[in-house]
Order: C-alpha cells, then structure tokens, then sequence
C-alpha cells in the first residue's frame, strides 16, 4: 500500500470525484477525513470503513477549515495529504452574471484551496514534509462562455497551485493539481452533458472517444499522493481524454 500509516483530508468528499479520491486512498492504505458541506457525509465515511471520518463545515469559512484542521488532528494526530476539490459552477452569459454568483464560485473554486493550504501547510512545516492536490480542469486553460466564475476560478487554482508550490518547496511540501475533462459526475451531467447536442459536442472535441470516470481522476490523485510522484510539483496533470492537445474536432461514435 503506497499511502500506508499516511492521513488525509478530501475535501467535496461526499460524492462524484472526491468521493473517489477518498475511496482511493482509503484502499491505498492513507486514514482520510471526509470534509463536506452535506451533513450526509455521515454515512459515506461509515461505508469507508474505519479508516474514515467526516467533518461537516464550508471549506470557504476560515473558522470552518480551522474547525477542520482541528478534527483532524485530533482523530488522526498529523496531516500527510490535502486534496482540495469542493467546487461548484454557476451557468450565465457574461452579460447577465450577477455579482454575488461571480463571488460566490470565486469563494468556494479558489478561496477555499487557499485557506485548506495555508492551514495544512502549517502543520506539514511542522514535519518538514506532505503533499496538497488541488482540483482544477482543462478550463484552467480553455474555457466555457457561460460558466465565467468556474473558468475564472480554475485559471487562479493553476497560479495557486504554481505558488504555493514554490512557497512550500524549502519545507519538503509538494504541490500540484489535476486538470480533469469531462468527467461522469452528477456535476457534469447536469453542468455540459444535458442534452444529445452536448454530449456530441463533448465527444467531437476527446480524442479518446469517451468521458472520464472518477475513479480515473482518483488514481492521477493517489500516484501524485504517493512517493511515486516525489519529484514533481507545481504541475497540472490533465487528465482530460486527449482534449488539451487537440486543435480540431473528431468523430464520434453513436
């Protein structure tokens, strides 16, 4: 087991990828706490056995990541692993965005990354070693015209990531993201994938003519988790079916 005796902190963990990414690094052998705004958080981390917990609170509060930080240590002792994912996405043309709906992405996309850091990387200067993954997408370098804030906010967890990276090296602490495609989330379904159309278009513009599932996104997660991966930071792996690289359509196959 890769991440055996390791502890780690997903958050958005209660379904679609960070649910995956926590499931992953349970059966790599890590003890992870579950963080999410959904109380039913309960009952995912039981189903996880006991190398789970869960820890109910807004990881864009900085009373709640502190809150955070605090149930974890006192379950598990230290903090090897962050895995910043909670995110949301917000459809409107740039002309119709509201001002609370452009702050509110902002807030949870990519102020929340930065206070899980910076209060994890506290305790991992302690020891002088551990590794942060910040969910981003391929929209950190494409982007979507009406979903401003997500694009927005992905562009700002690429920088973060590079930073912090930097910022955190002299301390043995690693940081880099994952840039996933279109993955089979609920998110995903309801966010680009609603219509025949949609997913037509997702399709034309993946070389490998598919969508991703979680799972593959939570094993990019684990091998950047692992000492597999101990040479690397302030990188973006996409994991994104060929589409970065692509600078025409494909077929599809119905």
């Amino acid at each position: 087991m890769r991440l055996a005796n390791r502890i780690a902190i997903v958050t958005g963990a209660t379904q679609g990828i960070g649910l995956a990414c926590a499931t992953r690094l349970v059966q790599e052998g890590a003890r992870v706490m579950l963080v999410d705004i959904r109380p039913e958080g309960r009952d995912v981390a039981a189903k996880l056995g006991d190398a789970a917990r869960f820890h109910h609170g807004d990881v864009s509060l900085k009373a709640d990541v502190d809150a955070m930080i605090a149930a974890t240590l006192a379950s598990f002792g230290q903090i090897d692993i962050l895995v910043n994912n909670a995110g949301v996405t917000h459809a409107a043309d740039f002309l119709d965005l509201a001002e609370d709906d452009f702050d509110r992405v902002l807030r949870i996309n990519l102020k929340s990354m930065f206070l899980c850091s910076q209060a994890a990387a506290r305790e991992m200067v302690k020891r002088q070693t551990g590794c942060i993954i910040n969910m981003s997408s391929v929209n950190a370098e494409l982007t979507i015209p009406n979903q401003v804030p997500y694009v927005v906010s992905k562009g700002g967890v690429k920088q973060l990531t590079r930073v912090a990276a930097i910022s955190l090296a002299e301390h043995g602490i690693r940081v880099n993201a994952i840039g996933p495609g279109t993955i089979l989330t609920e998110l995903a379904k309801k966010a680009v994938l609603g219509s025949p159309e949609a997913r037509h278009t997702i399709l034309s513009r993946t070389p490998l003519g598919r969508c991703g599932e979680p799972e593959e996104v939570a094993a990019v997660c684990a091998f950047l988790a692992s000492d597999d991966a101990s040479y690397i930071t302030g990188q973006t792996l996409y994991a994104d079916g060929g589409r970065m690289a692509l600078n025409y359509t494909v077929p599809v196959r119905e």
